[in-house]
């Protein structure tokens, strides 16, 4: 019997998280913002959440589009607000202009977050090199997860390199726990369960409506069955 496979569900506001905890969500991501692929949420919208539901939270450090660090003082500042509000895990992920790891970036705001857990964002996506940045990142503290769809593109494109990874699972650089999301389907479920993969996430997915629209509890509680399934 393999274990219980993770489900993370993009939330925005207390009622998404209400919704994603009903259908079996066993975690969140916070953000704000989708039009820019998912931004830092304000504190009280954190506090709020917090309070809403019993479930762990990973809450985005981005403060703009694209995956350059910005401003890497006001990002820590925004993470030390944020634990005080009661935020414990993280999502962050910076690269520079050639597409290599922002080492210095990530290394100052994991710091911040003071061996916090953490997961490096879909940025692994954009990497020029992903091997060499899961390299470089292998031993910063905090770090358990990549988000990825192997591919900038979607899981279609990125399905072999999931699976490569996966196989990868244990070797320096790959013992972070492979979060897949990113045009994810269900179709895709049975090929990553097999192959050893135990968390997926989901945004869209869980919206029926589309992103004006709430998370659907029942949207969330079918892809619980799957992942129970699978």
């Amino acid at each position: 019997m393999s274990k219980r496979a993770v489900l993370e569900v993009i939330a925005l506001d207390a009622e998404d998280a209400i919704a994603a905890q009903a259908g079996g969500a066993d975690r969140l991501e916070l953000v704000t913002d989708m039009a820019a692929d998912g931004l830092t949420p304000t504190v009280a919208t954190v506090a709020a959440i917090r309070s809403a539901v019993d479930i762990s939270l990973r809450v985005m450090l981005r403060l703009s589009d694209g995956f350059r660090a910005g401003d890497v003082a006001q990002v820590g500042r925004a993470a030390r607000e944020l634990r005080d509000a009661g935020a414990e895990e993280f999502v962050l992920g910076f690269l520079d202009t050639a597409g290599e790891v922002d080492l210095a970036a990530v290394e100052t705001v994991a710091a911040e977050l003071d061996g916090c857990r953490w997961t490096f964002h879909r940025a692994i996506d954009h990497a020029a090199d992903r091997d060499a940045l899961r390299k470089q990142l292998a031993d910063l503290p905090g770090l358990d997860t990549y988000l990825t769809a192997g591919s900038a593109l979607g899981v279609d494109e990125g399905l072999p390199v999931l699976l490569t990874e996966a196989a990868r699972a244990g070797e320096p650089g790959y013992r972070q726990q492979l979060l897949v999301g990113g045009g994810l389907r269900l179709d895709h479920v049975p090929i990553l369960r097999a192959a050893g993969i135990d968390a997926f996430h989901i945004g869209g997915a869980a919206r029926p409506g589309g992103w004006v629209a709430p998370v659907a509890a029942e949207a969330v509680a079918q892809w619980r069955r799957a992942l129970d399934l699978g």
